[in-house]
């Protein structure tokens, strides 16, 4: 695919080094600081601007996988391999640890989600979800009963949690977590899921190399097929289309495809396949409010494509792969994350300049 000339490029502007290799990153809502875990379970923040990096927990016998930090910027959770998760309150960048929630014996590693409208933290382990309330301090504990969980989603709005494991997607209503969930059939395991920015669709990625569609509501799934694998991933844009509709992307081993609607409805989805990586993808993410989808991979290359299918700019490491990234919230910078520990952080070198 030709490589064009991107509106806006992106330079390096900050390259720090963790112990072990970087597994998660969480941006502030500001933008003025990242938040990186590592697998020898290091949580560093880092400040964007001056390079400046505070420990908030030290090197431990387990991982720590994945972090998140609440919708208002006022909590940071931190889960991984000693079954903990840990919770920090954030004020004027400063960060205080408040809650330590132990389940002994349990990995934590990907499945850790704020509400996107409430202060309420969604965790897995083993077949059990439970909601932790920031407000009322208080924990609610959802039984998937199928499987142990394999990935978990807000609806946007808030008003709803999905949870996918084996042959099921289980929904339940924030309003009455005793009511029974609502049930989506799969007929394989499902690996991730996703709502759209609108809460109009979900998204499933599995194991049988397909991936499934619904419209709210309706129980009848589109299915897109033909993946090299497993569909390990899946991001949707919160910008659309000329036709009204978000983007989503998908990836699998090496392999991408971004899914667009058709122009014709009654076909569906068309994919569009994105084959530079020669590693396997191990993240994806469009930025904020618009079509440009970032790629990392594990041959050292994050790529940058504009509206989702023309490559645009080619970010490397050339001292290893890439393990993760993820966006400031007003997509000025992108931090990604190496096996060898790199914390790296790129920002707009054109128009405009600075991170945020």
């Amino acid at each position: 695919m030709p490589k064009t000339q991107p509106k806006s490029s992106f330079g390096l502007l900050r390259r720090t080094t963790l112990s072990d290799y970087v597994t998660a990153i969480a941006w502030s809502l500001d933008g003025t600081y990242v938040v990186a875990a590592s697998g020898l379970g290091e949580v560093v923040q880092c400040s964007a601007k001056t390079g400046e990096t505070t420990v908030l927990l030290g090197e431990q016998d387990g991982s720590v996988d994945t972090l998140a930090i609440s919708a208002d910027g006022q909590f940071l959770a931190a889960g991984g391999q000693a079954g903990t998760v840990w919770i920090w309150r954030l004020d004027e960048g400063t960060a205080t640890l408040i809650e330590t929630l132990e389940h002994s014996r349990v990995w934590i590693d990907c499945h850790l989600r704020w509400n996107p409208q409430h202060p309420e933290l969604a965790f897995a382990y083993g077949r059990y979800v439970e909601v932790w309330d920031a407000a009322e301090r208080s924990v609610v504990t959802l039984n998937f009963e199928a499987s142990s969980v394999l990935d978990m989603a807000w609806r946007p709005q808030g008003d709803r949690l999905s949870v996918s494991g084996n042959q099921v997607i289980k929904t339940w209503r924030r309003e009455d977590w005793d009511e029974d969930p609502t049930e989506l059939e799969t007929g394989t395991a499902s690996n991730s899921i996703a709502w759209s920015f609108d809460g109009n669709y979900l998204a499933a990625g599995n194991n049988d190399r397909s991936v499934l569609m619904w419209d709210d509501g309706d129980s009848d799934p589109w299915r897109m097929q033909g993946f090299p694998g497993k569909v390990r991933q899946l991001t949707w844009s919160m910008s659309t289309t000329f036709l009204g509709s978000p983007m989503l992307a998908s990836t699998s081993s090496q392999s991408m495809a971004v899914w667009v609607q058709a122009d014709d409805l009654s076909t569906g989805w068309e994919a569009k396949p994105l084959d530079i990586h020669k590693g396997t993808v191990t993240a994806i993410a469009f930025q904020p409010q618009t079509l440009l989808l970032a790629s990392a991979a594990e041959d050292g290359l994050l790529c940058l494509w504009n509206n989702g299918v023309r490559l645009a700019q080619t970010l490397k490491n050339p001292s290893t792969e890439f393990s993760c990234l993820a966006w400031s919230p007003s997509g000025g910078a992108i931090a990604a994350g190496g096996s060898q520990g790199e914390l790296l952080i790129w920002t707009k070198t054109t128009p405009a300049k600075g991170f945020g």
